[in-house]
């Protein structure tokens, strides 16, 4: 995989699909800054894990729905190795309920952390990448923006939204030579999916055609795809990650 820029920042990647990024984009040689809001041991032994493998990684602790933490997050990288690169906007929640026992503050939490982080993020991207005239963004979404899902009206709406705004930016950032790019991964092996019973990871799978959860790995390769030089004339896409469950 080429990389013509040296560093890349992952929002939420102290754990799950997110750090699984970190290490795979550590691995093609990329500095990763590890982003997380909570749990600093965790982004610490992410941390360790990728220098002890040969790896660049630095910790980097900001809320990425919050504005001013998120713009000084970003300019702490720039000051320290002189560019952004790459970002990966990860970071989201989830306040699963049904829409009629949803509240407005329910709703708006999802959205805020989901899809105002990822704004933010898109924003400072295009701000500090175009001094440069060259970066990448990857947004990770949702299969849930495409289809729908009961108990994820917060949830989906975020993600949906999430696709549409990409595709802007796509179009805001071409000229300037930088990328925006989204992905929907499906069901994925993490430890909220680990913790299933045999008879419900057996529902879901039947409506896989490859008739599997995907693994992190999957999704983290795709990343880097998108974020690499080989995906230097995709912009604007919406990649779908999910074992052709939605088509």
């Amino acid at each position: 995989m080429y990389f013509s820029g040296k560093n890349v920042l992952i929002t939420g990647a102290s754990k799950g699909i997110g750090a699984q990024i970190a290490k795979v984009l550590a691995g093609y040689g990329l500095k990763v800054w590890i982003n997380y809001r909570s749990k600093p041991e965790l982004a610490d032994a992410l941390q360790k894990e990728i220098e002890e493998s040969g790896g660049q990684a630095a910790v980097i602790a900001f809320d990425a729905s919050d504005e001013e933490g998120f713009v000084a997050g970003v300019k702490t990288i720039v000051e320290c190795d002189g560019e952004l690169a790459y970002l990966v906007n990860n970071a989201g929640i989830t306040n699963d309920k049904l829409a009629l026992r949803m509240k407005l503050e329910d709703f708006e939490s999802v959205i805020k952390t989901n899809l105002n982080s990822a704004f933010i993020g898109c924003r400072e991207a295009l701000k500090v990448m175009s001094k440069k005239r060259f970066g990448s963004v990857v947004n990770i979404s949702s299969i849930v923006s495409e289809t729908g899902n009961i108990g994820q009206v917060n949830y989906s709406a975020s993600k949906g939204a999430m696709n549409s705004m990409t595709k802007s930016f796509a179009l805001e950032g071409a000229a300037r030579g930088i990328r925006y790019n989204a992905i929907t991964p499906g069901f994925i092996a993490t430890d909220m999916t680990k913790s299933l019973s045999d008879e419900v990871k057996k529902s879901y799978t039947d409506k896989i055609p490859l008739g599997r959860f995907g693994e992190p790995e999957d999704v983290a390769q795709a990343v880097a795809f998108l974020l690499s030089d080989h995906a230097s004339y995709i912009t604007g896409e919406v990649l779908k990650v999910n074992g052709g469950m939605y088509v």
